[in-house]
């Protein structure tokens, strides 16, 4: 392994925890009529299998993974996403998502936004005298993606994420498409636990081969603690692309809820 770039990846992760404690650190402070407020929210979860964000792929391996919101107004966000093998800490895909808002009401809501860039990595073995040693490569694609999102009510939506993903490597897949009929329900079990299914129906398209999936993501909160307990399914439906009949994790996280307020 590249133990110089896994070093530096780590540097970034924490060099991002660390504005989160900025942001904890702000949000103490008071606003008013010139003040705007930064919203951050970010995640760290550990599991026994790594999704990938196409659950359609997992790293069959436990894995740490990074999600970060950081939403300046009613319409941008920018939400990296890390991941990380968990037994020697090797990247395993950075994403950098920067979606915008098109439509923002109350009940309906549209966004479109690109992953720019998407970085997914490979370990790639070569020989020498008179071992076998491995190096990290680097795969490139630049997706675009639209989701138009209608909000039943605050504990229940349905939306039809779209993707589309460019191969600039040699390496990537030259054309990736996806299409997601998604829904989010949120449903209170005590007064502060409560228990959120995240059902999906995809067709999943790369190059020529495609396939259609049943994936779904479960997870138990608290509102008196921050870390929470989840697990995602994966089950193809008819597909004629490489995988397990079915894959599953569990997963133990931790999620943050930030407000930088900047001075005018």
């Amino acid at each position: 392994m590249n133990n110089i770039f896994t070093k530096n990846t780590f540097q970034k992760i924490i060099l991002i925890l660390s504005i989160s404690a900025i942001f904890q650190t702000s949000s103490a402070q008071g606003s008013d009529s010139t003040s705007k407020i930064i919203n951050f929210r970010g995640s760290a979860s550990i599991t026994n299998n790594g999704f990938s964000f196409i659950p359609a792929f997992s790293l069959g391996k436990p894995a740490a993974i990074f999600n970060f919101n950081i939403n300046g107004g009613k319409r941008f966000s920018f939400e990296p996403e890390f991941r990380f093998a968990l037994k020697d800490g090797r990247p395993w895909s950075f994403i950098f998502i920067w979606r915008y808002k098109l439509i923002n009401q109350k009940r309906f809501q549209t966004s479109v936004g690109t992953h720019f860039p998407a970085v997914p990595f490979r370990v790639l073995a070569y020989e020498t005298t008179p071992n076998v040693k491995n190096t990290l490569a680097v795969s490139r694609v630049i997706p675009f993606e639209f989701t138009p999102n209608f909000i039943i009510n605050k504990n229940n939506s349905i939306s039809l994420f779209c993707l589309y993903a460019k191969g600039v490597s040699d390496d990537a897949t030259n054309h990736t498409a996806l299409v997601s009929l998604r829904a989010i329900s949120n449903i209170p079990i005590t007064k502060n636990l409560s228990f959120r299914i995240n059902p999906q129906l995809f067709y999943l398209k790369l190059d020529t081969k495609d396939g259609y999936y049943f994936a779904s993501n479960f997870t138990f909160l608290s509102k008196k603690t921050p870390f929470y307990l989840s697990s995602t399914i994966n089950m193809p439906l008819k597909s004629d692309i490489a995988g397990k009949s079915f894959d599953w994790n569990l997963s133990l996280g931790y999620s943050l809820d930030r407000k930088l307020i900047v001075k005018k």
